[in-house]
């Protein structure tokens, strides 16, 4: 007889023992079917190569509460989940402050209107948006106009209070602060827009050789400098642009290089801003202008809350939390992560540490996770670290809070249609039945991590939780040699119940 077979027959005379074991006793384990039973034979083979697995798959009972073990490797290990975390993230902040959530960003002063003059300064209150964009500081000028301002005697005031600056505690947004070639590692504050990151629209120009039309998408007016190296080349030539952000003594400038083709469509390019924080201060004075409001002293910003005697002259609403945590999750926005992460530290001028307590806070408080040490809210910080257990633990009890599972899960996605391409893999069982979240990371080492829920043929929920770390002597690891084994390990486990 075959080991497997050997091995469903121990766990079937174990599930019979247990049931005989609790006859007229609430039981908290189930027993999957032993001819349907399924593990991670597949995905384990990865430790072979050398990388490091923690993997766990469980059946849930939404009428009990109860749960049983499908397979699992290694699932105490801590090991990296990278981008993982942000579903840790969501369902803190969920838990925290509930899916119809949202954060208020307002203009406040100290002074009085007086015939359409404010006399005094003009403060921007940054509520800690992780969404705030050029559109909600067009509707915030426009509030302020019919509050009766037409010129502010005093300065514009960029007010990041509850956090900003925040301390760079990885490599990328350390770097960042002088130069960067992405977005994703945008400067925190509680009063940035636009994901703290410049935007340049870049389009051909009317004849091939001739210097691409360049803007900035914020604004009209010139608030950064753009070094323009895009040269338009003949239609169907094909478009290739690099572009990163460097900060000297004129301060941000963009830097832009290669071709565009003249029958080509405009492309926008996002870079992370060196301080996020002025850049709101920026793009906020020039829609003053435009709008005809004049200030006539210099911005700056604060680290100050405003006091207490200062009045809402005009204010913004953010989009739901719900909302908010599709665009966090669908694109594993780290900016937008690590905000939402620092708005759930209580006090003043928070930290990315204190954030990453704050979530450590909550899993802690749940039953059975076990140890976890979180440095942040988005996995980028390379210390993060839980186990594929403490995952599922988190999982599973969102899942049984009714009230807040359906913005939870919604925030996940699903292989057949989710936004990334790289996941749009495997058996169309494994495309349909599963919603899960991915994590990446290369440096200093590789890992790919995957977690969420499937359901099974029978209709019943599960949760699932894998992570895979490398080292420095292991070799890429590319997703699909990740995703491939795990979607026929699921397949088995969804098939067989």
């Amino acid at each position: 007889m075959k080991f497997s077979a050997v091995n469903h027959l121990v766990k079937s005379s174990i599930c019979r023992w247990r049931r005989a074991l609790v006859i007229g006793v609430a039981s908290t384990v189930l027993c999957a079917s032993p001819a349907l039973y399924a593990d991670f034979s597949r995905l384990g083979q990865l430790e072979s190569k050398g990388f490091s697995i923690s993997a766990e798959a469980r059946l849930l009972d939404a009428d009990t509460g109860s749960n049983a073990l499908l397979g699992s490797l290694n699932p105490d290990r801590q090991l990296s989940p990278a981008s993982v975390t942000k579903a840790y993230l969501s369902a803190a902040a969920l838990n925290r402050f509930g899916p119809q959530h949202r954060f208020t960003s307002q203009l406040v002063s100290t002074g009085n209107v007086d015939n359409g003059v404010l006399r005094g300064d003009l403060v921007f209150e940054g509520g800690g948006d992780p969404g705030l964009t050029t559109e909600d500081l067009w509707r915030l000028v426009q509030r302020l106009q019919l509050a009766g301002v037409r010129e502010v005697d005093g300065a514009l005031i960029v007010s990041q209070w509850r956090f900003g600056p925040v301390e760079c505690i990885t490599t990328d947004r350390c770097n960042a602060r002088t130069r960067v070639t992405n977005a994703y590692s945008a400067p925190l504050t509680s009063a940035g827009v636009n994901f703290g990151s410049w935007c340049a629209n870049i389009a051909p120009a009317a004849a091939a050789g001739e210097p691409a039309r360049v803007g900035l998408c914020d604004s009209q007016a010139p608030l950064v400098a753009i070094d323009n190296q895009v040269i338009t080349r003949p239609a169907n030539s094909g478009t290739d642009i690099s572009a990163e952000r460097i900060t000297d003594e004129r301060g941000d400038v963009l830097r832009l290089t290669g071709q565009i083709s003249t029958n080509a469509s405009a492309r926008d390019v996002y870079r992370g801003a060196g301080d996020a924080a002025e850049k709101t201060a920026q793009v906020l004075l020039s829609m003053l202008n435009q709008a005809g409001v004049s200030v006539r002293d210099p911005w700056r910003v604060s680290s100050t809350q405003p006091p207490s005697s200062a009045q809402r002259l005009a204010a913004v609403d953010s989009k739901p939390l719900q909302e908010l945590l599709l665009r966090t999750m669908n694109y594993s926005n780290n900016y937008m992560a690590d905000v939402l992460a620092l708005n759930l530290v209580e006090t003043p001028q928070a930290q990315l540490r204190q954030a990453g307590q704050a979530i450590e806070a909550y899993a802690q408080s749940l039953s059975g996770h076990g140890p976890l040490t979180l440095h942040s809210g988005s996995g980028l910080t390379t210390d993060n670290r839980t186990s594929a257990h403490g995952v599922n633990v988190m999982l599973e009890d969102m899942f049984h809070q009714s009230a807040l599972f359906p913005s939870f899960v919604a925030s996940f996605q699903s292989p057949a249609n989710g936004v990334m391409r790289f996941i749009r893999r495997g058996s169309p069982t494994f495309q349909n039945n599963v919603m899960l979240k991915t994590g990446t990371l290369n440096q200093p080492f590789a890992v790919r991590a995957v977690a969420g829920y499937f359901r099974t043929s029978q209709g019943r929920w599960g949760v699932f939780s894998v992570l895979v770390n490398g080292s420095g002597s292991t070799p890429y690891l590319s997703w699909p040699e990740v995703l491939d084994p795990l979607s026929l390990d699921l397949d088995a486990m969804i098939l067989a119940n």
